[in-house]
């Protein structure tokens, strides 16, 4: 499907949610105008988080980074076959990988919920 469509009028994936985020602050700054700071302040601090659980992993776990289990380094581009593994990950090392992904979604979800809350 990717050859059919130029890579020019290929949306991103999260373009839909990007298009209903923008509409929805339209909204708030119709509907409630003094919000809009706020709003923008309280995203822009859970976004900071975000970063900051990223890092955090990284530096807790500077030997157990996720992408240190592909075959390949991902940098490099690939050139698999349409519809193949982009990444494939290391033989034996699939759990591991697996477990290295969840942790660092954990910790960025803490880091982020625990901004939330303080807010």
């Amino acid at each position: 499907m990717r050859d059919i469509i130029p890579a020019w009028l290929r949306a991103p994936r999260t373009t839909t949610w990007l298009v209903l985020a923008a509409l929805l602050l339209v909204a708030i700054a119709i509907v409630a105008p003094p919000q809009l700071p706020v709003v923008l302040y309280k995203a822009s601090l859970v976004a900071l988080a975000a970063v900051l659980g990223y890092w955090l992993d990284r530096t807790l776990f500077p030997y157990a980074r996720p992408d240190g289990y592909l075959s390949t380094d991902w940098r490099y581009g690939t050139d698999e076959p349409v519809g193949d593994v982009d990444y494939p990950v290391v033989a034996g090392y699939e759990l591991v990988f697996v477990w290295a992904m969840i942790r660092r979604a954990v910790i960025v979800g803490a880091c982020m919920l625990a901004m939330a809350a303080g807010l």
